[in-house]
């Protein structure tokens, strides 16, 4: 019996180490808020996405859209999260940080509220995280930003799963200038098999796409540390490109899936131009 009362004891502490939603959201608007930047919900298809981005956008000939991770999909490897806010949003803190350009945060479908307020199927942020309809929510919502900053041109950065969803984006766009993932997930069958997951069966993989990137420059940035997304998996993905256009890959020191993208953001921003 107290091997029992103490197991439950550890899950109730867990689960109550974990931010509520709400409160994600007040770290959410804490961040952009100290930068000036505010929330604006973005009506797109099937979804409403929330974004962060300056009160008043000045026009950009182009903008960098950041976006977000899986966030808290999951609670453990077998339960599922009620709410998939992440706890710190880390795309949001890589756009805040940029040195150079217009740049604004997209949200993946379900976060920031969504989940809970606007009505959001838990499989879109499990087997459908990367479902054809939020391909297309997120391309509309680009659209959206794009409107606001009136610019021509975009840079897609995404973090993480974001990563993943902007290769998915950018392959049907004809405006992406340049493709960043930073530990991108970039071929999520690969890394499903790596990790012995089930597989995401209701989703698009952006590995099996790389004909509709050929022309679009890329870098993808991960961290010799990272074991969820590892240097072989980002690799793999960049081999199935012809050897002439290959994207570039640049495998970090002493960085992991989330060390220390945004400390250094600025830096390994202009690496973009070496």
């Amino acid at each position: 019996m107290r091997l029992i009362a103490s197991i439950c004891c550890l899950l109730l502490a867990a689960c109550a180490a974990i931010p509520s939603p709400a409160a994600r959201r007040d770290h959410a608007d804490a961040l952009a808020a100290a930068k000036g930047w505010v929330a604006a919900v973005l009506p797109a298809g099937d979804f409403d996405l929330v974004a962060y981005l300056p009160p008043l956008p000045v026009a950009a000939e182009e903008f960098d859209g950041h976006l977000e991770g899986d966030g808290l999909a999951w609670i453990s490897s077998s339960q599922l999260s009620d709410d998939p806010s992440p706890r710190d949003p880390l795309a949001l803190r890589l756009a805040l940080s940029q040195p150079d350009g217009a740049a604004a945060y997209l949200a993946r479908p379900c976060q920031y509220g969504a989940a809970a307020i606007w009505g959001c199927a838990s499989r879109y942020w499990a087997e459908a995280r990367f479902a054809p309809e939020v391909v297309a929510a997120t391309s509309a919502a680009i659209d959206a930003l794009k409107t606001r900053f009136r610019a021509r041109r975009l840079i897609l950065v995404g973090y993480s799963g974001g990563g993943g969803l902007a290769a998915l984006v950018a392959a049907r766009r004809d405006d992406v200038n340049e493709l960043v993932t930073v530990a991108g997930n970039l071929d999520h069958a690969a890394w499903a098999m790596l990790h012995r997951l089930e597989p995401l069966a209701a989703s698009l993989n952006p590995a099996d796409g790389v004909g509709r990137l050929v022309d679009v420059p890329q870098l993808h940035l991960v961290g010799e540390d990272d074991r969820n997304i590892t240097p072989a998996l980002v690799n793999a993905f960049a081999d199935r490109f012809p050897a002439a256009v290959r994207p570039r890959v640049d495998v970090v020191p002493g960085f992991d899936h989330r060390c220390c993208w945004a400390t250094h953001w600025p830096a390994l921003w202009l690496r973009r131009a070496d």
